[in-house]
């Protein structure tokens, strides 16, 4: 299997003031699926999607606000490889039509392995 990085998950303050300032300077598109509390942030020459998310009132800035999400198809298989080679997720949880598990590199950083992006195109094949 292979893992593609392709978004990061922002933690931030002030949604609306992160989303105007990435939008107004680097070009991103805002993108949000109704009753989702993350939105996307995507660039129009591609790259990686930002996905910004209110922040927990007892994060400090520059504390944990980073995410990285790997798109995964199938999380729970993939779980169970890392797990074998000594990567242990956490409770996978599901959402609209997706599911995710957390983990942290070796220096403590946040990183979850997600199959929303896999959700999203199933999504736009039942709209077409």
């Amino acid at each position: 299997m292979n893992a593609l990085l392709n978004r990061i998950m922002m933690y931030v303050r002030n949604v609306e003031a992160t989303c105007a300032f990435y939008e107004r300077h680097f070009g991103f598109e805002r993108s949000q699926v109704p009753n989702d509390r993350v939105i996307e942030l995507k660039s129009p020459n591609g790259g990686a999607i930002l996905m910004v998310h209110q922040a927990a009132k007892g994060v400090k800035s520059g504390q944990v606000t980073i995410k990285l999400v790997f798109d995964i198809e199938d999380v729970e298989r993939f779980k169970q490889q890392c797990a074998t080679e000594g990567l242990d997720f956490g409770s996978t949880h599901k959402a609209d039509g997706y599911c995710f598990a957390n983990a942290k590199d070796p220096d403590g950083n946040s990183i979850s392995i997600s199959s929303r992006a896999f959700a999203q195109v199933r999504a736009l094949k039942d709209l077409g």
